[in-house]
């Protein structure tokens, strides 16, 4: 077989396991819950990968060195053994020749992921990834570029930890040459066989949630205070196209870095949000630009809205709403009106007219980073006041939407062409 060595080894893949190995992908991911088989899938693949590549270098990475030495190379050393694989292990320098091929698998702690860059890979693999930082996960993308690899591949187990890096790359917005396998809950029979009452025990000792998470292995809201609860990915978020007859409504979060903003447009009782607009180190001519290159020459008229900081915050050396208005005199768009209040509505306010309006929003999937603050925005513990310290790239988009719903759909205010009410 060109060279490749073969060899036999005990090993009854349960069906996800079994899918997971058949899968060509470049980069493949096995997702599940606690006792889903996900060690012993990592370390058959590892092997699997260390024979197709006789001679050249894997990497079997975990999140810390305590993790990675006492769970992940413990089931690969254990599992060598069992099956009579002659290796050698260079405990000093962390990593292991298997004997056979002359194939060498490092072992890496991830949590320093600067350290990752150097020689090439044939292949590495990755243990609980949702602890790892995604930029880890694309360092060694880069290093696997060996160029004499008969089988490159980059492969991840882990259990799911909410909407993070993870579930975007892998599931919702997967990328292209990703594939993902998905474990089904109590689909271990070998577990089941020896302790049949396993997720039994595990039922009583955790809460709902870390049961759906852990057990279940399902993809949860992590934030219990989410201040945009109303918001689910499944009935809001669709595909959207621009309506020429109908007035483009912009919102903008006045940033230096982020410059943020949304672009939508009112249909029947809702809002439909056509796609945001995250300029860094941007100043709001250079928005206006942007807003411009994605939406010219449409007539029927534009609706700017801002907070009510937009009159007399200067990010240029004037006001940003004088360069709403200056920018927009040309007359391209039709009737342009400048919805900038004197003051901004009470948080709590503007925050429930937003939950309320998701009973008729439609948001197009480009939206990603409105679509991760809808989703990850908190509020503080034990409070009401929403989080804008946690990560400094939330809430803007958030806000600006929040703008635009309040002055459209709150009480009192005209929706559509039919006046009707949300609340």
């Amino acid at each position: 077989m060109g060279g490749t060595e073969i060899r036999g080894i005990e090993y009854h893949p349960l069906p996800s396991q079994k899918r997971f190995h058949e899968s060509g992908a470049r980069f493949k991911g096995f997702s599940g819950p606690i006792g889903s088989g996900k060690s012993q899938a990592l370390c058959q693949e590892a092997i699997k990968l260390s024979y197709l590549n006789p001679g050249r270098t894997g990497l079997i990475g975990a999140p810390t060195y305590p993790m990675l030495r006492d769970a992940t190379v413990a089931a690969l050393l254990e599992l060598l053994v069992k099956n009579g694989i002659p290796h050698e292990v260079n405990r000093a320098e962390n990593f292991l020749v298997m004997k056979e091929t002359r194939s060498k698998i490092l072992f890496r702690a991830v949590e320093e992921f600067e350290r990752l860059r150097g020689s090439n890979l044939a292949w590495f693999g990755l243990d609980e990834l949702t602890y790892t930082s995604e930029e880890a996960w694309l360092r060694l993308e880069g290093r696997l570029r060996d160029p004499k690899a008969a089988r490159l591949c980059g492969f991840a187990m882990w259990t799911p930890k909410g909407y993070d890096w993870v579930y975007e790359r892998f599931v919702a917005e997967r990328v292209e040459g990703y594939e993902v396998v998905t474990a089904q809950a109590f689909e271990n029979r070998h577990l089941l066989d020896r302790v049949p009452d396993y997720y039994e025990r595990l039922k009583s000792s955790y809460d709902t949630r870390f049961y759906q998470q852990e057990v279940l292995g399902e993809y949860l809201h992590l934030h219990t205070g989410r201040v945009y609860y109303a918001f689910e990915r499944a009935k809001n978020v669709a595909e959207m196209k621009v309506d020429r007859q109908r007035a483009l409504l912009w919102a903008l979060d006045f940033n230096v870095d982020p410059m943020c903003s949304v672009v939508a447009q009112v249909a029947g009782d809702g809002v439909v949000v056509l796609d945001e607009i995250v300029l860094s180190r941007s100043t709001t001519q250079q928005a206006c630009e942007e807003f411009q290159n994605r939406f010219p020459e449409h007539g029927a008229g534009l609706k700017v809205y801002a907070d009510a900081s937009g009159a007399h915050m200067q990010t240029t050396g004037t006001s940003d709403l004088a360069v709403l208005k200056k920018f927009f005199r040309s007359g391209e768009y039709g009737a342009v009106e400048f919805k900038v209040p004197r003051s901004n509505p009470a948080v709590r306010d503007r925050v429930m007219v937003v939950n309320v309006a998701f009973q008729g929003m439609k948001i197009d999937a480009r939206c990603k980073e409105l679509i991760k603050d809808l989703e990850q925005v908190a509020y503080k513990e034990n409070t009401q006041v929403i989080d804008k310290d946690r990560d400094p790239r939330r809430t803007h988009l958030s806000d600006a939407l929040g703008y635009l719903v309040w002055q459209e759909l709150r009480v009192g205010e005209k929706v559509g062409e039919r006046g009707t009410r949300l609340i």
